[in-house]
């Protein structure tokens, strides 16, 4: 099926852990730009916290339940509020969440399907490649470097999927990074 392009100024920044994307937003921030920050290393920390079993080594399908929620709140907090065109730059996107199902075997349900195909980001994605000299494990990410690639890999066959164009963001300065993408962004509108 043939999508109409969408060209909505909320743009997506994902890709494997430890790839810079934090930083990058950060970046992006002090410019000016709204950054609605990654929801999945929030429920994590709270999770965390307080012992809970919404994480990704206790309860898969809580942690992906919740992490999907959350997503869609932000993204429908957004959209409520949106004015003006000046790009938004969001840190993963509910897509994420339904990446992380497939990644962990878990049945991706009907309903987040169909959410997924009807509520759009920007057609285009900003992704960002594994990057080993700058990938490092902690408390809330605790995936080896092989799990970082083939998570990647699990990124882009996931927002593919769903027919978004994938925009590789080049291993480079952050500041470089965050230029690659204002001048990409500015190109499209």
């Amino acid at each position: 099926m043939k999508r109409t392009r969408i060209h909505n100024p909320f743009y997506v920044i994902t890709g494997g852990p430890g790839v810079g994307k934090t930083s990058l937003l950060e970046a992006l921030q002090i410019r000016g730009y709204t950054v609605i920050p990654e929801v999945a290393r929030q429920l994590i920390k709270e999770k965390q916290a307080i012992d809970g079993d919404a994480l990704p080594w206790k309860n898969k399908r809580l942690y992906r339940d919740l992490m999907f929620q959350r997503s869609l709140e932000s993204f429908e907090k957004v959209m409520k509020q949106k004015q003006g065109s000046s790009p938004i730059f969001f840190d993963r996107g509910f897509l994420d969440a339904i990446c992380y199902a497939s990644l962990t075997g878990i049945r991706v349900e009907n309903d987040m399907k169909i959410l997924a195909e009807t509520w759009r980001y920007n057609d285009h994605v900003f992704i960002l490649p594994p990057w080993k000299e700058i990938y490092q494990t902690d408390a809330q990410r605790k995936q080896d470097w092989n799990e970082a690639v083939f998570t990647y890999n699990k990124m882009i066959q996931t927002y593919r999927s769903y027919q978004y164009n994938l925009v590789e963001v080049p291993k480079t300065t952050i500041g470089e990074r965050a230029e690659f993408i204002l001048t990409f962004v500015t190109k499209e509108k």
